[in-house]
């Protein structure tokens, strides 16, 4: 027989006591793909920061986040989901940054029977509904309900005739073909369209095509920095009416690659992105929240529309996982399952880009209290008008 001296037996005890702790607390795993490094560095560094302002515990379950970094490239981030889903069990995946990375992760979890949260624009990511995308949801804006923005606003104030200059990826193709469908609708003609890749360095023939179809605008559709370069290179050119940006661009490091040339631009955004200017409403309560937390860890000014866009999706998760819960435990197919149907049933949920409601074929349910008009004014966001906030 073996004899247990005390010190022996008290370590035992200590094991077992941790180890019952560990079996009666599940623990949620959080898959999140990010491009921190790339072109879209500039949405996705503010995403990873955010990050870090998670809570480290959602309905009594400690949370792991795994975060890695796409490098804003499809075929990386296709890569991350796999590992999400294969050998990371995780129970959901949040991301990624940019449309053509989402839409590459989508069959990995669908596969699985993953839920996905992405913080992407495009549409497409989960239209049309299909027995792969009833996995798959996301946070930002629908790029239809933000063209409605831009094309309303312009057929407003007497124009007619509009020129496009778009990213030759998922976000281009998805905001053009909302463009062209408002347009149509409020008699606006789209006198030209270009496209540009995200890396290229020059853009002078195309900024050159569209000026001589002499629009009495432009829309720039692009995501980060890289949305700058249109926009320069037509002011460069001469080219001195109105410009107007996407949601895409909606961050600090737009402002400063586009310097004086992006002053007067006109884009649709987030409420976060003029939080203290909102009037009184449960969005701007929620959107300062998010901004104090922020600023608190990163310093003043520096929160962008992007990094709320992970927010929201850690809201969106921690309001369905007590649902979840009930039916089964984390690390299960059946949690998993209960999860994604938890996720749909979201009701009413504010977060700091507007409300959110979902539905069997809504896995976005943002509405026009997720809009406002803005322009820059002398390097600041400024509102124009609040779209249906209350």
């Amino acid at each position: 027989m073996i004899k247990t001296t005390p010190r022996v037996a008290a370590a035992a005890l200590a094991i077992l006591a941790l180890t019952s702790a560990g079996s009666a607390m599940a623990q949620l795993k959080v898959g999140i793909s990010l491009s921190t490094t790339g072109p879209a560095a500039s949405l996705g560094i503010p995403e990873k920061n955010t990050v870090t302002l998670f809570p480290k515990e959602i309905a009594g379950q400690k949370v792991e986040y795994i975060v890695l970094d796409d490098a804003s490239d499809p075929s990386v981030a296709t890569k991350n989901a796999r590992r999400f889903v294969d050998e990371d069990k995780v129970d959901v995946i949040i991301g990624s940054t940019i449309s053509p990375n989402s839409l590459a992760m989508i069959d990995a979890a669908a596969e699985r029977g993953t839920p996905m949260v992405s913080i992407a624009g495009a549409s497409r990511i989960v239209e049309p509904m299909d027995a792969k995308r009833k996995w798959v949801f996301k946070t930002p804006q629908h790029d239809s309900l933000m063209a409605a923005g831009i094309i309303e606003h312009f057929a407003r104030t007497g124009g007619k005739a509009l020129a496009v200059i778009a990213q030759s990826d998922a976000y281009g193709d998805g905001w053009l073909a909302e463009l062209q469908r408002f347009a149509a609708e409020r008699g606006v003609r789209i006198a030209a369209v270009e496209r540009y890749n995200r890396a290229d360095t020059s853009v002078t023939a195309q900024a050159l095509k569209v000026m001589s179809a002499k629009p009495e605008g432009v829309v720039i559709v692009g995501a980060g920095t890289p949305a700058a370069l249109p926009q320069k290179t037509l002011r460069e050119r001469g080219y001195s009416g109105p410009i107007f940006q996407t949601h895409g661009v909606a961050n600090n490091d737009f402002l400063r690659v586009g310097g004086k040339d992006v002053d007067g631009t006109i884009l649709p955004a987030g409420p976060v992105l003029v939080a203290s200017q909102l009037p009184d409403s449960e969005v701007k309560n929620v959107a300062m929240d998010y901004v104090r937390r922020y600023e608190e860890v990163f310093g003043k000014d520096t929160v962008t529309t992007f990094g709320a866009h992970a927010w929201d999706a850690m809201l969106l998760v921690r309001n369905a996982v007590p649902t979840a819960l009930a039916k089964a435990k984390p690390g299960s197919p059946e949690f998993r399952s209960a999860l994604r149907d938890a996720l749909e049933g979201t009701k009413d949920l504010t977060v700091s880009h507007g409300v959110m409601t979902m539905g069997p074929n809504d896995h976005n349910g943002m509405d026009a209290r997720s809009r406002v008009m803005v322009t820059i004014d002398k390097g600041r966001w400024t509102i124009i008008a609040a779209q249906g906030a209350r």
